[in-house]
């Protein structure tokens, strides 16, 4: 069942590197009841993509590193565990962006890229929808510093067996929702492969 929602009044709070608005609503309720007029504000941000390269020859992950403003209250510090993400630019393809982002934060090629799925990553107040792929990359000598400086990044690039990454999420030391859905969908698609030699592989066939 679709339920209804009634937009009676937009505001524009600020308009730099983000939009924020100011929407007065009102929506069904479950019951059959209205709530509003209510005020809520909205980040608008877009699309994005996460990437998590994988070398399925090595079962490693390449992750990153990076200064978060976020987190700056973090009483364990701003700089976050990630993997690959960027917002789309006008004109671009997910799979375009996937492809750049790759390259400029981590400096790989995909030999082969796997579009998984989409989530919102915070939808009480921005309308970010992030599109998950995973990369088969060759995971060899890309430790370094990457990013656009021109952009103000700075990126830590660095590798991981993956049983090690796991560890991280569960010990709580990864703690950036793209990151934790990234590796366990990547867990749970091995599981379901089985244990067979090419199972690491197998996760970028197509779907049976």
């Amino acid at each position: 069942m679709q339920y209804r929602f009634n937009l009676l009044q937009t505001d524009l709070c600020h308009d730099g590197f983000f939009r924020l608005e100011r929407h007065r609503l009102e929506h069904e309720c479950y019951r059959g009841s209205t709530v509003g007029p209510i005020d809520r504000e909205l980040l608008l941000r877009g699309s994005c993509v996460v990437v998590l390269p994988y070398d399925p020859a090595r079962d490693r992950v390449v992750l990153l590193e990076q200064f978060r403003v976020g987190a700056i209250r973090d009483p364990n510090g701003a700089w976050l565990v990630e993997v690959v993400a960027g917002i789309c630019e006008p004109g671009e393809s997910l799979e375009e962006v996937a492809h750049r982002e790759l390259g400029e934060e981590v400096g790989c090629t995909a030999r082969d890229m796997k579009r998984v799925t989409d989530f919102y990553l915070s939808p009480g107040g921005s309308d970010e929808v992030a599109t998950l792929f995973f990369a088969n990359v060759d995971s060899e000598g890309v430790e370094g510093i990457h990013g656009l400086g021109s952009e103000g990044e700075d990126i830590r690039v660095f590798g991981r067996d993956r049983a090690t990454a796991m560890h991280e999420v569960y010990a709580g030391r990864i703690r950036s929702a793209p990151a934790i859905i990234a590796l366990q969908w990547l867990e749970l698609s091995l599981a379901r492969i089985g244990h067979g030699s090419d199972r690491r592989s197998a996760i970028f066939a197509d779907e049976p």
